[in-house]
């Protein structure tokens, strides 16, 4: 019997499933994620699923992975210091499609060149870009690099990135490998946060690898992107940014397996996001204007997810100024309280304790600073303040009521915990949950002092919020289950073309949502089912139907639906064309980084066709593809005037699926 074995690598958890098409689910496993080692936590999963089914490791024919890192690491604006390089742009570009804020204080320079809407070259001079490069590649762990009309001609994206590799060896991301959609600001941010994640999924994968040679699984090894398709490691490795909702897209896979239901919202809760996507007549929609993660609109191709800040490790936080403050949660993922006391027991504890003591709450208290064991390498281009802060924190939680000593510290901290090089742990809803006893997972004592800790904590009228530790997780837990509510409902408004957020903040919507009496009710309710994924799904969602008017269906496997998802789907892969019409009579093939000029359009279209086909069927191969059955779809623009026609523009699109290689 050949076994598939199905992995996620999520913020919190690492999961592994073993899959046969048999049998169907063998064993699952989960062990926490070590994002400063992400093997050992892919080891303790793969291990102990191997050793609940029982079976010689060499029967894994074929390993596929998601992941939510480069989910979590765009919501967290996590990444590596990254230098964009941009070809016939100037610095207004910067100001659209949230560049400037994606950028951040990541070096930016600007060179004359790239093409005009045909492909034809202006004046080239990388001479900027060679006169930085000398300071830039020992302070950045990447370049990204995006020329004007790119798309149409890539032909300076390449100079650019080729010089980078010669002088630099390091990492380049060129626009036009990524998108052959036109929209140079937009297609810069893609490239951008795409340079930007390669080391984090270069570690992901040299890690899963290293860890099936040391167990000797000689499988291949595959990743799902973000359209729930899947592709080679080697292929994912270079496109990272594909991997965005890689887990969501991979869930929705599984929820479509596990439960048969076709029609249905599929909401997913993890400990950094909770993801939420519609299924319709089987298939997961897709947005077709490119996935939105962590506020920017990329240019990837992927389900029509809608990610949002809220999961079992989010910060509790309070409403601020309010008379009665509500609890707010995330959007930043903390370390919970009862991870930070499995792992540190009695050095957190002794410090919660402390805080207790003193007469009044503080402003820091429950509050730790450690680092994410990422490698040094990583911390390149910090500041003065940063690298000293940066050198006071280890591995050991620190409290940040000794740590910082002003505001201007915990700006700091911010913008070290935004580079990703060290976490905060604090009080989560997973703390709630341990204090209540719905949770056993980790340290349970200090879960309970941090809850006891936060409750102390004053509102307008000087009041404790609550009075007792368990009072404060239930509101906790409460409100994890309201925001769920309300992110669904805010998927499902958009779907239907409304302003989902601005729907679901309405009065009467809240008023329905909540079951208030009145002299006009209301009732609201979803058209199809919630299907519920994620390990704290049958927690956080028992109270859900009551509140979104349809059931909430929460599989037996849903702990695992990620896993299950990333070896149940296909390779798919597409590749693009366009002719354009230059002047009367010449017509411009462009694919990729190919350009030929045809008189026939005729001609032209035969031509491109067998290119995307091609290159469709190559690229399939490359992904991991066994056989690829190749789709070629044809739209040709074209007007008539005064009776005659006219070309405009042609686009051929090819897409090649086929079901992963498995190991002979």
């Amino acid at each position: 019997m050949s076994l598939y074995l199905g992995i996620d690598t999520g913020g919190t958890y690492t999961d592994a499933v073993l899959w046969s098409e048999a049998t169907g689910v063998a064993a699952k496993a989960k062990a926490l994620t070590t994002r400063h080692d992400l093997a050992v936590g892919i080891a303790g999963a793969v291990d102990a699923v191997i050793e609940k089914a029982r079976v010689d490791p060499k029967a894994v024919k074929l390993v596929s992975m998601s992941t939510t890192l480069a989910t979590n690491a765009l919501v967290e604006g996590q990444g590596g210091r990254v230098a964009l390089v941009m070809i016939g742009f100037g610095p207004a570009d910067l100001a659209r499609d949230g560049l400037d804020k994606a950028l951040g204080g990541d070096p930016v320079v600007f060179c004359e060149g790239g093409h005009d809407v045909h492909g034809n070259a202006r004046p080239l001079d990388l001479a900027p870009l060679e006169a930085e490069l000398p300071a830039l590649s020992n302070s950045v762990s990447g370049f990204a690099v995006c020329a004007y009309f790119a798309t149409r001609n890539p032909a300076h994206e390449i100079l650019a990135r080729d010089l980078i590799r010669e002088r630099t060896g390091l990492p380049v991301t060129a626009s036009h490998e990524l998108s052959a959609k036109l929209g140079g600001p937009r297609r810069a941010l893609t490239t951008l946060l795409n340079a930007r994640l390669i080391s984090m999924i270069d570690r992901l994968v040299a890690a899963t690898e290293g860890f099936l040679e040391a167990r000797g699984i000689a499988a291949p090894l595959m990743v799902v992107r973000g359209d729930g398709a899947l592709v080679s490691a080697a292929f994912a490795r270079q496109r990272p940014i594909e991997t965005i909702l890689s887990g969501p897209a991979a869930s929705l896979v599984g929820a479509r397996h596990m439960t048969g239901l076709d029609d249905a919202v599929v909401s997913d809760i993890g400990g950094t996001t909770t993801d939420v996507a519609v299924l319709d007549q089987g298939r997961p929609r897709l947005d077709p204007e490119g996935a939105t993660v962590g506020g920017f609109r990329t240019m990837v191709e992927a389900v029509a997810m809608r990610t949002f800040g809220l999961g079992g490790d989010s910060e509790v936080r309070l409403e601020e100024g309010a008379l009665i403050p509500k609890i707010l949660l995330g959007p930043r993922r903390l370390v919970p309280l009862a991870l930070a006391g499995q792992a540190h027991g009695e050095t957190v504890r002794q410090h919660l304790e402390r805080q207790l003591r003193a007469p009044n709450p503080g402003r820091m208290d429950g509050r730790f600073a450690m680092r994410t064991g990422v490698p040094d390498r990583l911390a390149a281009g910090l500041t003065g303040p940063e690298q000293k802060l940066f050198d006071a924190i280890g591995p050991v939680p620190l409290p940040l009521d000794t740590l910082l000593s002003s505001t201007a510290q915990s700006a700091t901290l911010n913008r070290l915990v935004a580079r990703g090089l060290v976490h905060v742990c604090g009080f989560t809803p997973s703390d709630a949950a341990h204090t209540l006893g719905r949770q056993a997972n980790w340290d349970a004592v200090t879960a309970r002092l941090g809850a006891e800790l936060f409750a102390r904590r004053r509102d307008g009228r000087g009041q404790a919020i609550a009075d007792t530790p368990e009072a404060l997780s239930e509101r906790v837990l409460a409100t994890v289950t309201r925001l769920s509510a309300e992110v669904i409902l805010e998927t499902a408004f958009a779907e239907d073309g409304l302003d989902g957020a601005a729907t679901v903040a309405h009065a009467l919507v809240q008023r329905a949502v909540d079951g208030r009496e009145g002299i006009a009710r209301f009732t609201l309710a979803l058209d199809r089912p919630v299907i519920g994924l994620g390990a704290s799904a049958p927690l956080h969602y028992a109270g859900l139907p009551a509140l979104v008017g349809n059931r909430c269906v929460v599989p037996d496997d849903t702990d695992v639906a990620n896993a299950l998802g990333a070896v149940v789907g296909q390779v798919r892969v597409s590749v693009e064309a366009v002719i354009s019409q230059p002047k009367e009579g010449l017509f411009r093939l462009s694919a990729g980084d190919f350009l030929r000029d045809f008189t026939d359009e005729g001609a032209a279209v035969a031509a491109a066709e067998k290119r995307v086909r091609d290159l469709a069927a190559e690229r399939a191969l490359v992904a991991g593809a066994e056989v690829a059955e190749v789709a070629v779809e044809q739209d040709v623009r074209t007007s008539t005037v005064e009776g005659q026609r006219m070309f405009i523009e042609a686009r051929i699109v090819a897409v090649a699926t086929g079901r992963p290689r498995i190991a002979a």
